[in-house]
């Protein structure tokens, strides 16, 4: 059946990679913002993983609410989230080489597996009553191992389970998961803590896992055709960054994206704290603030995934990262429950607008047999520097406040935001520059 004019594709000016990118050249409707999930593998992996991160997003919201109801620190709360992180900083390039040498499937198998292993171990020692802090550190710290192996492999699967004209559609519907989950997860696990065991958001955790397992199971995938063996792992997986080094879209794009890391998304680490101390909130109240920024980052999302053909990609990236760092400033000085709950929806909005688009632009930039190890690099990124931002975020808040680590942040982000935008406008570049071409805006 030929395509109607709005979902024609056309070929446009050579990407980064040198092959054409293909974009809809027709007008778009919102029954496209769901395209991608024609493919029967990916409607399989969008239920498994909507279930599967609910769960997650219940035993985060747990685990930081343990942590200070535990130790009342809030410096803790910043090295509980660096230790869970920090694996991401020695494992996540060694992850994109083995997604890049592995069967994808087989990869996200054995670290969803390994995941649902580690939510039941917590729910036992929670339930025991015997939970102490460093055996949540020990759990948080084997998390972020499996999630280092994750994340690159489970990237990079997205164009095998659809193809390069729904790719991306396919990552921004993943970002709507992602935050989908942030909705419900922490509202359900506000209402679990309050009415029963903490213990259940890490079983329910557990339990989620086998949706995800399930799915990806039931997936009717090619034969895997192995590569040629690297002479050297290492060599191959450091391959990435010469590739990276190459190609300043890329390159950019990625250092923004850890300053954000480093400085904008820490103010969840404390999360807990501005709940507890500044909106004098409750597990119910704290429950819902997380899902409010969520329901916003979700609203993002889905606004990249109906428009963002249409929407010229600048104004996504920055104009979303400059709306999240104004909203987190305001957040940093409000007293009002209710306040809060308004700035932390729109900056989830603007924060998904400048997100989604950033890994949509990295992963339409980048050959194929290089998407594994790239993607390994953005893992980094992405979760190497929370280390550091859960470090900053613990320290700052115990010098200069809650409030005062959260405004450092913003002015941190907005700043770099600007700076980027003033340097990528005085240094036009051609199709490898942050600046969309011909088709992209």
């Amino acid at each position: 059946m030929p395509p109607d004019a709005s979902s024609r594709i056309t070929t446009v000016p050579e990407e980064v990679t040198g092959q054409p990118r293909r974009v809809v050249a027709g007008g778009l409707s919102l029954r496209h913002t769901f395209s991608s999930l024609k493919h029967r593998n990916f409607r399989l992996f969008f239920i498994g993983q909507l279930v599967s991160l609910a769960g997650t997003w219940m035993q985060n919201t747990a685990q930081s609410w343990l942590v200070y109801q535990l130790t009342g620190s809030k410096l803790l709360l910043g090295i509980v989230a660096a230790i869970g992180s920090a694996p991401m900083l020695f494992f996540s390039i060694l992850g994109g080489s083995v997604a890049d040498r592995h069967p994808k499937r087989t990869v996200i198998l054995f670290t969803q597996t390994g995941m649902m292993v580690l939510a039941f171990t917590f729910a036992a020692l929670v339930w025991s009553g015997q939970v102490r802090p460093w055996h949540i550190m020990v759990l948080a710290a084997l998390g972020g191992v499996a999630m280092a192996f994750d994340m690159p492999a489970r990237q990079a699967f997205m164009v095998e389970m659809t193809s390069r004209e729904d790719l991306m559609n396919a990552v921004s519907l993943n970002s709507s998961i992602v935050n989908g989950a942030r909705v419900i997860g922490p509202a359900v696990a506000g209402l679990v803590m309050a009415q029963t065991n903490i213990a259940f958001c890490f079983l329910l955790n557990g339990l989620s896992f086998v949706a995800v397992i399930a799915g990806l199971l039931m997936m009717r995938l090619p034969a895997f055709t192995s590569p040629a063996k690297p002479v050297s792992t290492w060599q191959h997986a450091l391959d990435g960054f010469a590739y990276v080094a190459k190609h300043r879209r890329v390159r950019i794009l990625l250092i923004l994206f850890g300053i954000v890391g480093v400085f904008g998304w820490s103010y969840s680490v404390l999360m807990p704290a501005f709940a507890a101390d500044i909106l004098n909130a409750g597990e119910r109240e704290y429950g819902i603030l997380l899902s409010a920024n969520g329901l916003g980052a979700l609203c993002g999302a889905l606004t990249v995934a109906s428009f963002g053909q249409r929407i010229h990609r600048r104004l996504l990236v920055f104009g979303g990262l400059g709306l999240f760092s104004i909203m987190l400033l305001l957040l940093a000085f409000t007293h009002s429950y209710y306040l809060a709950l308004a700035c932390l929806a729109v900056g989830g909005w603007g924060m998904l607008l400048y997100f989604s688009t950033t890994n949509t632009l990295i992963q339409t930039s980048v050959a194929d047999e290089m998407r594994g190890r790239v993607m390994g690099i953005w893992a980094l990124v992405f979760g190497g520097m929370m280390p550091l931002g859960g470090l900053e975020a613990g320290i700052l808040s115990h010098w200069l406040g809650v409030s005062g680590a959260i405004a450092v942040g913003a002015i941190v982000c907005g700043g770099a935001a600007l700076a980027t935008w003033w340097f990528v406008r005085r240094t036009p570049g051609n199709d490898q520059s942050v600046a969309a071409t011909e088709g992209e805006g």
